[in-house]
Parts: structure tokens; C-alpha cells; sequence
């Protein structure tokens, strides 16, 4: 009986965000199509369980992940000792795992990607960053390891002219793959009428990137035009970002809100605080490379607003019940809410008959196969193999 094929999937966290969703989903995939899953992560974290209930096989391997901080001239040389470092840690377990290909799943592990084609594993890299608001040379630099890879993936076509702009050499190895959102088990209809306060809802990271001190803004700004309105924060801070969640509250306080924002912190399942939502928001400030969190309002059944800004707008394309604005416009995210609550009826029906379209275009099933067949590609073997007992 021929020996299983290995993959081993490098991811630089453990936590159960956008992108640590779709390693989720690249797992399963895997595991669906035969393959056995080796995980590799620096620190535990939520990820790890569910990915070993997925299937794959989870080691720890402490290897630097790219930041900005880190690419600073005071930052180099500290940079270049941990690198040499994660460089000898990952040799050893490619050596002690033998995998037929390497997926590194984002932009910010650079050196999986090196040692692996310096070890001649085929290696597939899956961008879901967009760094294009940056400057040239930083863009450049986290570009350039990118083309040591076999293959390129990248999540939106947004970001994929981007990563071109200062890498057209990956222009043949690189194509889009969708992310695969999953929505709720069961559709919880919306409200008939708003009959109380507009209920608004905020899932995401707590940063000054994701925009929810906009979101607070907008809310100061509904209830001084006299709409009664309720905001929940759902997520967490990055750690060392403290601080922002302390500004984030004593906004609140300072705006009167204390009674109207509720801070939820980190869920694992969103789906209860859309059930409760009237509408969602995505408040962007920065380009986003594609927009689960838009994504996963409109599966819900719920009207969005979202920042008009990179691959926010491509995953919205199409939803009359998604309404795009100007990022960082605390005024037009109001008046876009206002909208939503003025013309209740029109914006719930919308919303309740693209719930299915979008879980027909963004079917967790499609991305699975999809990389699965882009992984199988660069590894030169059947896109499917029945799993070894």
C-alpha cells in the first residue's frame, strides 16, 4: 500500500480569527482529500484543538513571524539571530516529518518558505494580507520572499494586484482562491419592525485598524439625531494593544454611552450576536484583503454596513443588503444605519433572500476543494486519494 502523502502547514498563531478560520478550513480540506495534516504553530491557543478535532497532528515550533516592528535598522540585527535560529528549527522538522509539501499559510513566515525550497519541498504560500497603503520598500520586502514559493495563493484579486504591483514575477504563480465562510447552522430571522432600539453589532478585532471607536462615534452621532440605538463590541485586543480598549472605553463614558455599548470580548461562535443584531458593521480605517466579518452578516440574514475600501468592497459586491461608506466617516456610517432603520422592511427582506446566494459563493466546500487542488498541484500528486486506515 502506497505511503499516505503529508502536508505540513505552517501558521504563525493559534487564536480563531479570519485567517486562523481559514487554516481550519485548509485542514479539513486536506484531511477530506486523503491527506495527513502535520500543524505547525509557535504557541497553544483555541486554534490548536480544533484543528486536532479536524484531524491534523499539532507541534509547537518557535519561529519569528514577520512584523514591521521587526524590520526596523534597531530591530535587524535581533532579527537576523532569531531567524537563524527558527531557520535550524524548522530543518529539524522537515527532517523529522519528511512532508511531500509545505503550505504557509500567510505572508509573515518567510522562513518556512525559504528553508523549505532550500530543502527542494515543494511549497504553496497563502497571502491574506494587503499592505498596499505602505511604503514601495516595505511592500517589497514582504514580497520578495514570496517568490521563492512554487505557488502563490491569495484571497482576493484586490490583494493579488497589489502583491503584483511590486512583484510581477509571481504574476503565472499566483491566483485567487476565495475565502470559504461558513454561515450559521439556521438562519435566525430578523425582527419584523424595529420595535425598540436599532441593535448594532461590531465582531472583529479591537484595533485602531478595524475602526470600532468610528463605530462608537456613529452611535454618539444616531442618538443626538434622536435614533435610539444599542451597540455590542464582540472581539478582543492584540496583545499590547491594551491600551486601545481602555481608550476604546473611556470614549464611551466620556460620550455619554455607558448604557448603550455593551463589550462582549472574544466568542468563538458569532452567530448568537448577529441573531441579536439588527445590522452589522465592518468600520475599516486600512485596506482589508478580503471581508469575512461582511461575509458573515450577510449569511446571517443581517444588513451591513462596511468601509468602501479593498477586498471589503469585492466580498460585498452584489448584497443590496450590504451598504458600503466612506472609511473613517463616523457621519456616514450613521446616516448609512439610519437608512437601514428608516427602511426597515426593504433592507430585512434583502437581507433574508441573499443569505443563500452568499453561502452558495462562499461555500466552505468550494475553498476546500479548491486548495486542496491548488496544494496537490504544486506537489505534483492526484488532486484526490482515498484516506489510508
Amino acid at each position: 500500500m502506497a505511503e499516505r502523502r503529508t502536508a505540513l502547514l505552517a501558521h504563525p498563531g493559534a487564536e480563531l480569527y479570519g485567517s486562523d478560520r481559514m487554516l481550519l478550513e485548509t485542514v479539513a480540506g486536506l484531511v477530506e482529500h486523503g491527506w495527513r495534516v502535520v500543524l505547525a504553530v509557535p504557541n497553544d491557543g483555541p486554534l490548536v484543538a480544533e484543528a486536532q478535532l479536524l484531524g491534523a497532528d499539532v507541534v509547537f515550533v518557535d519561529v519569528p513571524v514577520l512584523r514591521k516592528s521587526l524590520l526596523r535598522p534597531t530591530a535587524l540585527a535581533g532579527t537576523a539571530l532569531s531567524s537563524l535560529a527558527g531557520a535550524v528549527r524548522i530543518a529539524r522538522l522537515l527532517r523529522d516529518v519528511e512532508p511531500t509539501v509545505v503550505y504557509v499559510s500567510t505572508l509573515t513566515l518567510p522562513l518556512w518558505v525559504a528553508v523549505a525550497r532550500a530543502r527542494r519541498i515543494p511549497v504553496l504560500c497563502h497571502v491574506h494580507e494587503s499592505e498596499r497603503r505602505a511604503n514601495r520598500l516595505l511592500r517589497e520586502a514582504l514580497a520578495w520572499p514570496l517568490l521563492l514559493a512554487d505557488r502563490v495563493v491569495v484571497n482576493s484579486a484586490f490583494s493579488r494586484d497589489g502583491l503584483l504591483e511590486v512583484a510581477p514575477g509571481l504574476t503565472r504563480r499566483s491566483t485567487v482562491v476565495y475565502n470559504g465562510v461558513a454561515g450559521p447552522t439556521e438562519v435566525v430571522p430578523a425582527r419584523h419592525e424595529i420595535d425598540g432600539p436599532l441593535r448594532i453589532v461590531y465582531v472583529g478585532r479591537l484595533s485602531p485598524r478595524k475602526g470600532p471607536d468610528v463605530v462608537v462615534d456613529a452611535l454618539a452621532q444616531l442618538v443626538a439625531a434622536g435614533v435610539d440605538a444599542r451597540l455590542e463590541l464582540v472581539g478582543g485586543v492584540y496583545s499590547g494593544y491594551e491600551w486601545y480598549e481602555r481608550d476604546l472605553h473611556e470614549q464611551v463614558e466620556r460620550l455619554g454611552l455607558g448604557d448603550r455599548v455593551v463589550f462582549t470580548g472574544f466568542r468563538p461562535s458569532i452567530w448568537s450576536a448577529l441573531a441579536r443584531a439588527d445590522a452589522g458593521v465592518v468600520p475599516s480605517r486600512e485596506e482589508e484583503p478580503f471581508g469575512n466579518t461582511a461575509v458573515e452578516a450577510v449569511l446571517a440574514g443581517r444588513p451591513i454596513v462596511v468601509s468602501a475600501i479593498g477586498g471589503l468592497a469585492e466580498a460585498i459586491d452584489g448584497f443590496a443588503s450590504a451598504l458600503p461608506v466612506e472609511p473613517d466617516d463616523p457621519a456616514a456610517l450613521a446616516a448609512a444605519l439610519t437608512r437601514i432603520a428608516n427602511d426597515w422592511p426593504g433592507f430585512r427582506d434583502d437581507a433574508a433572500r441573499l443569505a443563500p446566494v452568499a453561502a452558495a459563493r462562499f461555500a466552505p466546500e468550494r475553498y476546500r476543494r479548491e486548495i486542496a487542488g491548488a496544494i496537490a498541484a504544486v506537489a505534483h500528486v492526484p488532486a484526490d486519494e482515498p484516506v489510508l486506515a
